[in-house]
């Protein structure tokens, strides 16, 4: 007579083994992108050019870079403005690229039970 509630053979059944397996290898894969996207650098431009804003996949802001036509000491609101456009753009590529990778790592999740 079979054990209640058990196994057979005490260990788990194939079909968990392999999912269990699957969730390691997605989880490999997801740090090594994780890895990859953080050295990635992400640049954007606000005024036409005049600034431009670099940012890292860690979300760390790592450069701007100003056109000398820009600097006016009687306009330094849109100085101001144009930089805070360039980083906040800069920093929605590295996000939206963030989430096309976590897109891709968990596109096959739809159809297992947890």
């Amino acid at each position: 007579m079979a054990k209640r509630g058990g196994f057979p053979g005490g260990g788990m059944p194939g079909n968990m083994a392999n999912l269990m397996k699957q969730a390691q290898r997605m989880q490999r894969q997801m740090e090594e992108g994780q890895k990859e996207l953080e050295t990635r650098e992400f640049a954007a431009a606000a005024g036409g050019g005049a600034v431009e804003a670099t940012v890292s996949g860690k979300k760390e802001l790592l450069k701007i870079a100003l056109k000398e036509e820009v600097v006016d000491p009687e306009d330094v609101e849109m100085l101001q403005d144009l930089i805070v456009a360039a980083v906040n753009e800069a920093l929605r590529k590295a996000e939206e690229a963030s989430s096309e990778l976590m897109g891709k790592m968990t596109g096959g999740l739809g159809g297992m039970p947890f």
